[in-house]
């Protein structure tokens, strides 16, 4: 198929739509439940109104920034998002390259078809983090935070909305699995007992691997065993509530990233834009604040930046992306 010429992530989104297995391309694109978290993230955005100012000079401008420290060039970071080989051969290693190639952030999903090594060897200039979740078998954890540690990885991104998988209708629609020459790259190299793990490799299902490995008990004492086993910063992902945020800064928490997982988690909780200054203004600059869901174009990352976050991360278009060469 010859590539059309694409200018904008709807078009990016369109062309993926055509071009990737309906397994995958529903996996990527589709939300929890009724998908209202989904769509109202986009819809938000579109809610707040830009009130410009005039006669300002503008003709130099430098959208550089940093993010835990570290220079990137302009305020935008690559999202976690799982399987990634799913949309392109290379998939995480090559998102990470791209990311590289511009200057910006990459954040690695645990549930990735590229391993923590395989991106670091692909991509050993890129501002690497990592997500990751905290699990029943505490050693698996540990040992994936020193891999990260090992690898050059500069912060890790602890997912905290997910003490289950979210119930994603058309993944129940499509009995959805991983293809049987791709696997959870990560688990492959772990030390660990118990058969839920091999069982969900086997499967390549998403679902024993959540109830097999995730524990629903998690309480914010565990945020500071995570503490105590790295000295890398962490990124607490999934806070939609003040009041959760206000915790997060007083247990020295360097980074939140307020997210809803892309609408994939709870459905109907609120769009994250909508929420973002109560959190700004319950951390009062105690760590830095960063958002995602629903990000699509120059305007929504203005607005997420007005609001007062640091840095906006993008997941679902850096899908598209890769898919955009799937067909040569």
């Amino acid at each position: 198929m010859a590539r059309p010429e694409l200018v904008c992530l709807a078009d990016f989104e369109k062309y993926a739509c055509k071009v990737l297995p309906k397994n995958a391309i529903d996996y990527y694109r589709s939300g929890a439940d009724g998908e209202i978290t989904l769509y109202d993230n986009v819809k938000a955005l579109s809610r707040w109104q830009i009130l410009p100012r005039v006669l300002r000079d503008v003709s130099t401008v430098n959208m550089q920034t940093t993010i835990l420290g570290h220079s990137i060039t302009f305020p935008v970071c690559v999202a976690p998002t799982a399987m990634n080989k799913m949309a392109y051969p290379t998939g995480e290693a090559a998102a990470a390259q791209a990311a590289a190639s511009v200057g910006i952030g990459y954040t690695l999903s645990t549930i990735s078809t590229s391993s923590i090594e395989e991106v670091a060897e692909a991509a050993p200039d890129c501002l690497r983090f990592f997500q990751l979740y905290i699990y029943k078998q505490r050693n698996i954890t540990r040992q994936l935070v020193a891999r990260a540690e090992n690898c050059g990885y500069k912060a890790l991104v602890l997912t905290v909305d997910t003490p289950f998988f979210g119930k994603r209708l058309a993944d129940n629609r499509n009995k959805f699995k991983l293809p049987p020459h791709l696997k959870m790259a990560n688990f492959e190299k772990l030390d660990f007992t118990g058969s839920g793990m091999n069982q969900a490799q086997k499967q390549s299902g998403l679902n024993e691997y959540a109830s097999s490995l995730f524990d629903p008990s998690l309480t914010w004492s565990d945020i500071d065993w995570l503490k105590s086993i790295t000295k890398l910063p962490i990124v607490l992902k999934g806070i939609l509530s003040a009041k959760d945020a206000h915790i997060a800064a007083e247990k020295g928490i360097d980074g939140i990233l307020v997210s809803n997982h892309g609408g994939r988690q709870l459905d109907t909780v609120p769009a994250t834009i909508d929420v973002l200054p109560s959190i700004i203004s319950s951390v009062s600059g105690r760590c830095e604040v960063y958002l995602d869901g629903g990000i699509r174009c120059g305007t929504d990352i203005f607005k997420a930046l007005a609001l007062g976050a640091k840095v906006v991360f993008i997941g679902r278009p850096v899908i598209y992306g890769l898919a955009y060469d799937v067909s040569q």
